[in-house]
């Protein structure tokens, strides 16, 4: 299997550096262009990895990074234009791979135009991504984060244990019967560590589980667990972002009360030209009166976007404190995620770690596999669980044997397998087939890139 690739990262800023800090986490040989000298040096010596000082869009510079006999090169730097340049001159090149940033929604229309006439790999947008997120969380509040597998057959929700929840003081072989739905629970988070629960662990007050369960059955499952909450229907964004813009468009179309408040007057005229439908306030977003007079208490939902990410804490709390049932908040420093938290945070969204997230799922799937590769990748429990979807190869070994034939390594659970749209919770009798998608959650630093490395020994 190929494990150690060369892979070039154009950029070092926040995304830039996040995606740098998880393919060399994951063991990669990688080399970052950005021609700020100084937080190139930073990245050398906390990340340890080789560094070129200059323009990534030029022919000399990407030669002095070796993009000639690359894997992969992702262009992130702050410039849309800067980052195709950048992988046209790698493909001129011979890099094997590209992918590139783009964040412009006037580019939105004319992605397969450019993978397909640029020979993209990929191509991301952070802050789509993170509307996309925030969006299917508005559609479920009762859920801190939510993922989907398998075209969206399966899901993985997360849910925090609060008084009178019929979970607490059940041991997890009771699950069913409690919720009485086709789910499992595949990780618990409790006093900041992880577990990968068997049927004998009991939940406790306070626990953060995250549930694979059939899409199907998300309402019947937090209904019987007595945290149902319906969906937003008036919906308060601060902070008139490109996030904010993708945001409100998918809950306009689906008919939602959005009010925008921003504080930029030329944004604001923006916006309003962009989204009729939408009651858009130019003003402060932190300003208390300001909120409250625009209908703060009354949101079902308050989604901070501001540019701060203090800033988004304050108003996010403040949501909270006048009784508003949910609040996402997006972060761009991962260090922040412990008080978000300890403050009673609802959900955080973080869109540089959602791009790295999905480019790290690339890089695995890019890889020879035997037993099947990764299609989707997600980091669960606040990063220290991954959530991992694979296709089932026809040639694996592992195929037709009932599970409890299979011996898993330590903290691996298969939390599901889906055969033709029907979610299976798999028991030790069920089997793996040709043509299954397999879902499998398993501790972050066990970097897992084909479906035989969740057994112990040759499978």
């Amino acid at each position: 299997m190929i494990y150690n690739m060369k892979i070039v990262i154009v950029g070092d800023g926040k995304v830039g550096y996040t995606l740098t800090k998880s393919l060399s986490e994951e063991g990669h040989d990688l080399v970052v262009i950005d021609n700020n000298r100084r937080i190139l040096l930073a990245s050398q010596e906390s990340l340890d990895v080789a560094v070129v000082d200059g323009n990534g869009a030029s022919v000399e510079v990407q030669r002095e990074a070796g993009v000639d006999t690359a894997d992969l090169l992702i262009a992130a730097t702050n410039g849309d234009e800067t980052n195709l340049l950048c992988c046209m001159v790698a493909k001129k090149l011979g890099c094997k791979h590209t992918i590139a940033r783009v964040r412009n929604p006037e580019y939105d229309q004319q992605i397969r135009f450019m993978r397909e006439e640029l020979g993209l790999s990929m191509v991301i947008n952070p802050e789509k991504a993170a509307a996309l997120e925030i969006f299917r969380l508005l559609q479920f509040p009762s859920f801190l984060k939510r993922d989907s597998f398998a075209r969206g057959n399966a899901e993985l929700v997360e849910l925090k244990l609060k008084e009178g929840n019929p979970l607490i003081g059940k041991a997890l072989q009771q699950f069913r019967t409690v919720a009485d739905v086709n789910a499992l629970v595949c990780a618990v988070e409790r006093d900041n560590a992880i577990h990968i629960p068997k049927g004998d662990f009991t939940l406790h007050l306070g626990d953060k589980i995250t549930i694979a369960a059939d899409a199907a059955d998300l309402v019947k499952l937090i209904k019987n667990l007595k945290v149902y909450s319906p969906k937003a229907q008036r919906v308060m964004i601060v902070g008139g972002s490109r996030t904010a813009a993708y945001l409100a468009q998918r809950l306009i179309r689906n008919k939602i009360d959005l009010t925008i408040v921003e504080q930029d007057e030329k944004r604001c005229m923006d916006l309003s030209e962009a989204l009729p439908q939408a009651t858009v306030i130019n003003g402060n977003g932190t300003d208390q009166r300001l909120l409250l007079s625009e209908g703060i208490a009354s949101a079902d939902a308050v989604v901070s976007l501001m540019g701060i990410d203090e800033e988004n804490l304050l108003v996010s709390m403040f949501a909270s404190y006048v009784g508003v049932p949910k609040s996402i908040t997006k972060i761009s420093r991962n260090e922040y995620n412990p008080i978000f938290e300890s403050m009673g945070m609802d959900s955080i969204v973080s869109p540089k770690l959602l791009t790295a997230n999905e480019i790290v799922r690339y890089v695995r799937a890019m890889e020879d596999t035997t037993g099947g590769s990764v299609l989707t990748l997600y980091k669960i429990v606040d990063g220290k669980a991954e959530a991992l979807e694979f296709s089932v190869k026809g040639e694996a070994k592992f195929l037709n044997l009932p599970l409890y034939r299979l011996k898993l390594k330590k903290n691996v659970l298969i939390a599901a397998i889906i055969r033709a749209r029907r979610v299976i919770i798999p028991s030790g009798a069920d089997v793996m087939q040709k043509g299954d998608t397999v879902i499998v959650v398993t501790e972050a630093d066990r970097a897992i890139r084909d479906l035989k490395d969740i057994f112990e020994g040759e499978v």
